[in-house]
């Protein structure tokens, strides 16, 4: 197996021989062109996974041959020349070439550098297609739409550790999503095909614990299920201690014994949990072994609160909305600057899935006049900002109170979590009337 396919393009033909001699010895696919023309329809036809140029040739240079190159194909360009200078080579890496360098060139130094434009390459192609995997599982909205940072840093994440086998913790409250990004990560990590196998830990008595999850004479367990997929613990912290214990063990052997069976059996599945307390918190209440806890949050994906990811809500909203009226064959119902203000203000304390429901009564009640948001969640009508203006501000002042209490009154130190520079907080601290010393007093 190669690695990889380098097309070269040079008009000079003993070059061309030699640096086919040296790419074959170095374990590439060589394919080889005269000028930038013939590379230009070669691309097409040949897909290389590199292209190395030199820069002078006559008819179409290799600079030339790079832009044009561009405009069909993604491929990674090294570009080389006997004429080379730093202008030369800072107009090609700023034109879109991977790396540039001068004859006569160190045989090793060019075969680095192939090889690491081809990984690029390589790298570049699975996120799109994590990407465009993840764009496409319809179940996941709910905790992917959105712009906040929190929310970005999740979506990330969830690309990043798809294709590991390592365990995964998530943690988040209740209604984020936690399910749902467990199964993204193993849709795009091993496949929608494997088994995936979810438990809430609380739903298995401490009594039953070994039957059901290690199986009992010829019964498989939830491990066994699991073989070849993965296996999804949720709300781990409901699980006794001592049941924790026998977990522990498990993992860390990588074998498990089924009930009544004369000897232990290996087993190779990736291991989700999940848990709505952070880990610190459950490890100090004693909710969860510190010793598990290492065992299990090899990676971690932190969900943030609905309530704390801003104008993400009515993104979320709207989308559902937009969604369910469809599935529902009604008309879109209208928003008002009322909803808005409920949507922002409302502390959402059963996060997305709450969120859901109440779009989901927003369009139901469409059918019997103007709904809503403030009806289907039930809010007080006293608490609720009746403008877009009011919920703003009330969102403005929770955000910057959050702040001076978090670093205890430094002014600096919040301006600068907030974003903003320290003069605009005092103005906003005085148009919002907010008491600094009422609330470091609490």
């Amino acid at each position: 197996m190669t690695k990889g396919c380098v097309l070269v393009v040079d008009d000079d033909r003993e070059m061309r021989a030699s640096l086919s001699h040296l790419l074959v010895q170095g374990g590439f696919a060589v394919q080889l062109a005269k000028g930038g023309g013939e590379a230009l329809s070669m691309l097409l036809t040949v897909s290389p996974d590199v292209v190395l140029s030199d820069v002078r040739m006559p008819g179409m240079d290799g600079i030339a041959f790079q832009k044009r190159a561009a405009e069909v194909s993604d491929v990674p360009f090294v570009l080389f020349s006997a004429h080379g200078d730093i202008p030369m080579a800072v107009k090609a890496i700023q034109d879109g070439a991977y790396n540039f360098i001068e004859k006569p060139f160190d045989p090793r130094r060019l075969l680095t550098l192939l090889s690491n434009a081809i990984r690029l390459k390589q790298a570049q192609q699975k996120t799109a297609h994590l990407e465009r995997q993840l764009a496409s599982l319809t179940d996941l909205e709910q905790i992917l739409i959105g712009e906040s940072e929190s929310l970005k840093a999740a979506r990330r994440d969830i690309l990043d550790f798809a294709d590991s086998p390592a365990n995964v913790l998530i943690h988040g409250a209740t209604g984020t999503g936690k399910e749902l990004v467990a199964k993204a990560l193993h849709d795009l990590g091993q496949g929608p095909a494997a088994p995936f196998i979810a438990v809430n830990c609380a739903d298995i008595p401490p009594e039953q614990f070994e039957k059901t999850v290690y199986g009992f004479r010829g019964s498989p367990g939830l491990m066994q299920t699991a073989e070849g997929g993965t296996l999804f613990l949720d709300e781990l912290t409901s699980m006794p201690n001592e049941t924790q214990a026998k977990l522990l063990r498990v993992i860390e052997e990588r074998r498990v014994q089924p009930v009544g069976s004369s000897g232990p059996l290996s087993f190779k599945f990736r291991l989700i949990s999940a848990m709505s307390k952070s880990p610190e918190i459950a490890v100090a209440d004693g909710a969860l072994r510190q010793d598990l806890l290492f065992r299990l949050n090899t990676l971690m994906i932190e969900l943030p609160l609905l309530a704390e990811r801003g104008e993400d809500i009515l993104l979320i909203f709207r989308h559902y909305v937009r969604r369910l009226s469809t599935l529902y064959d009604v008309a879109e119902p209208k928003f008002h600057p009322a909803d808005f203000s409920v949507l922002l203000t409302y502390e959402w304390p059963g996060n997305v899935r709450e969120l859901q429901n109440v779009a989901e009564r927003f369009v139901l009640s469409a059918k019997r006049g103007s709904p809503s948001v403030e009806a289907v969640i039930g809010a007080d009508e006293t608490d609720v900002p009746k403008t877009l203006r009011e919920a703003v501000a009330a969102f403005e002042r929770q955000l910057i109170s959050d702040a001076i209490v978090s670093h205890k009154g430094r002014m600096d130190d919040a301006a600068d979590a907030l974003g903003i520079g320290r003069r605009t907080l005092n103005e906003k601290v005085v148009k919002l009337g907010i008491d600094k010393d009422d609330l470091l007093s609490d």
